[in-house]
């Protein structure tokens, strides 16, 4: 039958006019909308985070103890920002604690012997390059099973390294340069939260506009299908445990400008902490996924955890628990994300 021009019966809809046509209204994607809230979930609990600190503590957020915590959680973003690269490739980087160590011990024999801003500053990058090196040559060319095998080793070496180096005990004493990059400020903000910043748009910018970034994730995506597309796996694997042993002498530098010295004992489970910030900014250790934006954000989040208990008098000692206890909640954190990514993906697919 015929209906009147600009007459449809009740419960019809027009030609061309289903949940695609331009009459429908506007389109709701929910899977699009869950996966963005799924991105930026690391900051939001980041942003909880600190709103709980500052409503336990008044102290917390005066400019004073918002540079303490810049300048506390330092290491552990520099760290986090090459632990990412490594865990993107489906990789684990146990070392970089007992790395820097060894690289702050060199650093500070080079200065017993010659005080040298510069020359104490590329022992301690050499150090760390030299360290990453072995990492990822013997990864790759020895054949191991995994990474952790090749890390968990040079954890004991690094450290056993710095401890006969340094006759198991401190060593005073870095050069100004040194000392201003560790402990210096301008204000209330610390100059390593401006390398940590600067090292952040360089990581950001070898990932995101270089072919090298796109590499490392294909290479973490599917190993196999890289190497069908003929990019040099191995070359990428040893280059992001450069980076990292890189990431540690860097580190070692900001620790040992802070204390003004050299020790073995720098950077103990301070893998750990830059392992779980990476996790807790949402990278996946079955490799290609992560961002730098986020390892960020979980460097923040254990900086600020770390700095709220200590003004809130918690013992020293259930403070590690804590820690630990984020740390698995963080994995625990990355399944759930991972399995309501993989929904809303397959969501927003059959939607399409």
């Amino acid at each position: 039958m015929d209906w009147p021009a600009g007459y449809l019966p009740k419960g019809s809809t027009p030609a061309g006019g289903g949940s695609g046509s331009p009459l429908a209204g506007p389109r709701r994607d929910p899977g699009g909308l869950g996966l963005a809230a799924l991105r930026v979930g690391p900051a939001l609990m980041l942003l909880v985070v600190v709103l709980a600190a500052g409503a336990l503590s008044p102290v917390f957020f005066t400019t004073r103890n918002l540079g303490n915590v810049l300048s506390q959680t330092a290491v552990i973003a520099i760290l986090a920002l090459a632990q990412l690269l490594v865990i993107v490739t489906r990789g684990i980087d146990l070392s970089v604690g007992s790395t820097l160590a060894l690289s702050a011990v060199a650093g500070a024999l080079v200065f017993g012997s010659m005080e040298s801003g510069p020359l104490v500053i590329l022992a301690m990058l050499a150090t760390g390059a030299v360290v990453g090196a072995v990492n990822g040559g013997v990864l790759v060319w020895g054949r191991l099973p995994h990474p952790f095998i090749m890390t968990l080793a040079m954890l004991s070496i690094a450290r056993g390294l710095a401890l006969w180096l340094s006759g198991g005990q401190p060593i005073s004493g870095m050069p100004e340069v040194v000392q201003r990059i560790g402990g210096g400020s301008i204000g209330w903000f610390p100059y390593s939260a401006f390398l940590v910043v600067g090292l952040a748009l360089m990581t950001l910018l070898l990932t995101r506009a270089m072919v090298w970034g796109r590499w490392i994730f294909a290479v973490g995506g599917n190993p196999d299908a890289a190497r069908r597309a003929a990019i040099p796996v191995k070359g990428v694997v040893v280059s992001v445990y450069v980076i990292s042993g890189l990431a540690a002498g860097i580190a070692a530098v900001v620790n040992a400008g802070r204390l003004n010295g050299g020790s073995p004992t720098f950077g103990e489970l301070a893998e750990l902490d830059a392992i779980a910030a990476v996790v807790i900014g949402g990278a996946s250790f079955h490799g290609g996924r992560g961002h730098v934006g986020n390892a960020l954000v979980g460097a923040l989040m254990i900086g600020v955890i770390r700095n709220a208990m200590n003004l809130l008098d918690v013992n020293a000692f259930l403070q590690p628990i804590v820690i630990g206890v984020v740390i698995v909640l963080a994995v625990e954190l990355d399944v759930v994300r991972g399995l309501l990514e993989e929904r809303l993906r397959i969501l927003q697919a059959a939607r399409s």
